[in-house]
């Protein structure tokens, strides 16, 4: 019996385990896809021959404001890249610094720290604008612009609503409910009061509402129609490989310009599979991704696609801020099943609850088995099965499947989404 050794991503480091080779079916990677050799032109040629847009030179005047809507650092975009380009470009333009600001598209996330702002975008970006949080929970940071078809009461960051111009940036992958991220949701959830934010996330439960898909979407569409309330001059969105390296980046039109992402984002992230496995070892891809279970759920959705029903998944994610979120704590606390977390949502949607549900009825499929520096105790509330280290991991899954079963890898568990072939 030949064994392969593997070293996958775990916070700011990683961790080691070894696995029968003939046991291994495969390692589901994003496709081969050269990275940018010189980004910040490539930067600087997509805001100067947007998609269906003005360069953003041309849009924007002298006297007037602009508003950059940044990434929070659970979403990587490498903000500290293109946004001294974007100030350098209106610079140019007759527009000052003074002119211009940054906000931080929170959505229903903490607010950073001073610290985490600097290396959000770089200390010289940080020491040319001003820049701010958005408290998603105190309304009177917020003006009131609508309801959406859809019954959705739309309310964005006065900052932001008050600015001559709204720059959307961030970068783009595939999102369990709202298809993908990127383009709009900067704006909602993004820079959003909370009640638009829970009525429109309250969507997630509809037909349509899946990963990977934009049309016929409800909760795509809705945002778009709130966003296109209070809309964007100008939309700048990266893909990135696992290594934070920029593969493409798009710019133009809000709405227009990230379809184009999304399109290449499916291409790029998506791999096919003939079967599902019994055993799926996934990885969050380290820091920030596993910063809490908020974040890792998106690599349990991924591996999702790859586990047989009544099988294992063993997800490597430090969570060093625990699970994120006081109200996922709580709704678990009061509902212990799948069955309970999801009648508990559809009869009084929170954030923070839609997690637990989001999380729990991927376990309806599978066992998950959580490696992390979680309180076990509260590992076991959140429904996963605890395990101290991998070797931990292994060994209560193969006791479960048998030490034959089939294993899938997945090292880039972040950004890769399984397609089932065949049935």
């Amino acid at each position: 019996m030949s064994k392969q050794e593997y070293a996958f991503k775990y916070g700011d480091g990683k961790v080691k385990f070894s696995l029968n080779s003939a046991q291994v079916a495969g390692e589901l990677k994003i496709k081969a896809c050269p990275v940018l050799a010189e980004p910040e032109q490539a930067i600087l040629q997509a805001i100067r021959n947007p998609i269906d847009s003005l360069p953003l030179r041309e849009i924007v005047k002298p006297g007037e404001t602009v508003a950059f809507i940044v990434n929070d650092p659970t979403r990587v975009a490498n903000s500290h890249v293109f946004m001294p380009i974007l100030l350098d470009e209106l610079n140019a333009a007759g527009i000052p610094d003074e002119d211009m600001f940054i906000i931080f598209a929170l959505g229903t996330h903490r607010a950073m720290t001073k610290e985490e702002m600097v290396k959000e975008v770089g200390p010289a970006v940080a020491a040319r604008v001003r820049m701010y949080n958005n408290d998603t929970r105190d309304q009177s940071q917020f003006q009131f612009f609508g309801t959406t078809s859809r019954g959705t009461p739309v309310w964005f960051n006065k900052l932001v609503a008050e600015a001559d111009h709204i720059v959307c940036t961030g970068s783009v992958v595939h999102h369990f409910f709202s298809g993908f991220g990127g383009g709009r949701k900067a704006m909602l959830p993004g820079v959003a009061y909370y009640e638009t934010i829970r009525k429109n996330h309250s969507m997630m439960f509809e037909p349509g509402a899946v990963i990977g898909r934009l049309e016929g979407n409800p909760v795509y569409h809705d945002q778009v129609e709130g966003v296109q309330m209070c809309r964007p001059s100008f939309l700048l969105n990266v893909v990135l490989n696992e290594k934070k390296e920029f593969l493409k980046v798009f710019a133009g039109d809000f709405v227009t310009a990230h379809k184009e992402a999304c399109q290449f984002v499916d291409d790029v992230y998506g791999v096919e599979i003939g079967s599902r496995a019994d055993l799926v070892i996934a990885t969050c891809s380290g820091y920030p991704k596993d910063i809490n279970v908020y974040q890792l759920q998106k690599t349990m959705d991924n591996a999702w696609c790859a586990v047989k029903d009544g099988g294992v998944v063993i997800i490597l994610g430090e969570c060093r801020e625990g699970s994120g979120s006081a109200v996922y704590e709580k709704t678990m606390q009061e509902n212990n099943s799948p069955e309970k977390v999801e009648a508990a949502l559809r009869a009084d949607f929170q954030i923070g609850g839609h997690k637990a549900y989001a999380v729990t009825r991927l376990m309806k499929r599978a066992e998950f088995i959580l490696v992390s520096s979680l309180d076990p105790a509260l590992a076991r509330t959140l429904l996963f099965t605890p395990a101290k280290d991998m070797g931990e991991a292994l060994q209560l899954a193969f006791a479960k499947l048998g030490s034959g079963a089939s294993i899938l890898l997945m090292p880039q568990g972040s950004l890769t989404v399984p397609r089932l072939t065949s049935k």
